[in-house]
C-alpha cells in the first residue's frame, strides 16, 4: 500500500469514526481495479463541506457551495466531497446549485460510467450504479445516461473522453462517440486554459502509440478542426518521398506523435507543431516540393499557438526553440567542436 493511499484511508476513517460514510470515488476506483496505483484519492460522503472542515484541521474551501473541500493531511491534498445531486449547469461547467443526496444519485451525475464507481476503503467492497465495472472489462468510455447531457453540463468532457481512450486502449461508445461528434464544435465555449491542459495532459500522459490514437480521434469527431486547424491543414500536404516515404506532413506528425514515451510537456508540442508551418511553405519547383523558411515560421506559428492554449511563457520559448532547430541535428556530423558544443 502506498503512503497516499494510506493517508486517503486514514481521512475516510475519520469521517466513518464520526458516524459518516466515506467511500473513494472516481478515478482512484477505476485505477484500482485496473491493477494500476492511482495518482489521486478522491473521496466521497455523506457529511457536509462545513462538517468535513470542522473534522479536519487543514482544509480548503475549494467548493463549499457543491459540497467540495481539499483535506491536507501531511501535506497531500484529498478532495472530499459531500454526495450530491446538480441542478441545470448554466455556464457549460458548474451546476446552478446542488441537492446532497444518496451515493447512487451522485453516481449519476458523473462524467464517465469508468469513472462513476465508489469503493469502501474498509472492506474493499465496489459499489456499481451505473455500469462503470462491465464496461472497464469490456474497455469502453460510455458517457453515465444522456450523453448530449453530460457534454452540455462540461464541454471538456469531449477531450477527457478522448483522454481515457488513448491512455487505456479503450473505444468509446458509438453514441457518446456521436455526442462528441455533434458537439465538437461547441468545444471552444469553454475556457482555453482548460483546452490547454487537457491537450497536454492527451500528449504527456498517453502510453507509447496512445496520443497518435487520440490525435486521430480529435481528427475523427472534428475536435482538430475545432482547437487547432493548422494541424487539418497538413493533410495532403506531400513530401519528398525519398526523405518521406510514410506520406504527407500530417501521417509523419503523426507517425512521430505514436513514437512519445512520456515526453516532457516542451517535447510533446514541439513534436506536434515542428512541421506545423510546412501548409504554408509549400512551394513546387521543377516537380519538387519545398518547404523553405518552415522552421523559422514555425516557430512563429507555434508561439501563436501556445499562446492559444494558454501556455507559460517559458513553455512557448523553449517549444519556438524547438521547432525553429529541429532541423539542425542532420548537420551535426559537419559542425565544428565549438558550433556542435554551443548546439547541445
Amino acid at each position: 500500500m502506498s503512503a497516499k493511499e494510506r493517508l486517503a484511508r486514514a481521512v475516510a476513517a475519520r469521517l466513518r469514526d464520526a458516524g459518516y460514510t466515506a467511500y473513494f470515488a472516481g478515478g482512484c476506483v477505476r485505477d484500482r481495479l485496473l491493477g494500476n496505483e492511482p495518482g489521486d484519492y478522491d473521496v466521497a460522503t455523506n457529511a457536509t463541506a462545513e462538517t468535513v472542515q470542522a473534522l479536519f484541521p487543514h482544509t480548503v474551501p475549494v467548493g463549499a457551495q457543491f459540497g467540495v473541500v481539499l483535506v491536507l493531511v501531511d501535506g497531500e491534498p484529498f478532495e472530499v466531497a459531500t454526495f450530491r445531486t446538480d441542478a441545470a449547469y448554466l455556464d457549460g461547467r458548474h451546476p446552478s446549485s446542488v441537492t446532497f443526496s444518496s451515493p447512487e444519485e451522485d453516481a449519476k451525475r458523473r462524467d464517465f460510467t469508468i469513472n462513476g464507481m465508489f469503493l469502501d476503503p474498509e472492506t474493499d467492497a465496489v459499489f456499481d450504479y451505473v455500469g462503470g465495472r462491465a464496461d472497464l472489462e469490456a474497455g469502453i468510455v460510455r458517457a453515465i445516461g444522456d450523453p448530449f447531457a453530460r457534454i452540455a453540463e462540461d464541454r471538456l468532457r469531449m477531450l477527457r473522453g478522448v483522454r481515457f481512450a488513448a491512455r487505456f486502449g479503450f473505444a468509446i461508445d458509438p453514441a457518446t462517440l456521436a455526442a462528441i461528434t455533434l458537439s465538437a464544435p461547441q468545444i471552444t465555449d469553454i475556457a482555453w486554459e482548460r483546452i490547454g491542459d487537457e491537450i497536454v495532459k492527451i500528449l504527456v500522459a498517453s502510453p507509447p502509440g496512445g496520443a497518435r490514437r487520440a490525435f486521430e480521434i480529435l481528427d475523427e469527431t472534428g475536435l482538430l478542426t475545432a482547437l487547432l486547424p493548422e494541424m487539418t491543414a497538413m493533410k495532403g500536404v506531400q513530401q519528398s518521398p525519398d526523405y518521406h516515404p510514410e506520406g504527407d506532413v500530417y501521417v509523419h506528425t503523426l507517425g512521430l506523435l505514436e513514437r512519445l514515451e512520456r515526453p516532457s510537456e516542451t517535447l510533446a508540442l514541439g513534436a506536434l507543431l515542428h512541421d506545423i508551418a510546412k501548409p504554408v511553405c509549400a512551394v513546387v519547383r521543377e516537380h519538387r516540393v519545398t518547404f523553405y523558411g518552415h522552421c523559422e515560421r514555425g516557430a512563429e506559428m507555434a508561439v501563436e499557438i501556445c499562446q492559444r492554449l494558454r501556455r507559460s511563457r517559458d513553455t512557448w520559448e523553449r517549444v519556438a526553440y524547438l521547432v525553429k532547430n529541429h532541423l539542425r541535428h542532420t548537420s551535426a556530423r559537419q559542425m565544428r567542436q565549438s558550433t556542435l558544443k554551443r548546439f547541445l
